[in-house]
């Protein structure tokens, strides 16, 4: 088995954040959705996450520290930058397209509780 550290593990989420916002919030949705999604899919709080990009932390720190991966992020299926997110390998990288698919099913105008992934008795 390779250890691949991916460039993008060492970025800052504090950087990538506001792209995620900005995607959003140019196909009409909104920062609060974006944060609900990345609340959902962590487990962090509104004010975790706003801790998390203050301190600038990495990709790395940023998935490493979340509360708790949603359990049913094993439903995020679909292929973001020409790659299956369920196929992916590395759990970080893995977690990672999971979120850039989700910021994706927003931006193209699905509903939340198609992308939070709610059962229909919830």
């Amino acid at each position: 088995m390779t250890t691949t550290t991916h460039r993008v593990f060492k970025m800052a989420f504090a950087k990538v954040y506001p792209l995620y916002v900005q995607k959003a919030e140019r196909k009409g949705r909104t920062k609060a959705e974006v944060d609900q999604i990345i609340r959902w899919l962590t487990g962090y709080d509104q004010a975790g996450l706003e801790r998390q990009i203050e301190q600038g932390k990495d990709f790395e720190a940023f998935f490493a520290e979340a509360p708790a991966m949603n359990p049913n992020t094993s439903l995020i299926t679909g292929v973001v930058c020409g790659v299956r997110v369920e196929a992916v390998d590395d759990p970080l990288m893995q977690k990672i397209r999971y979120l850039d698919k989700l910021i994706d099913e927003l931006a193209k105008g699905k509903k939340m509780e198609k992308i939070l992934r709610a059962s229909p008795e919830a």
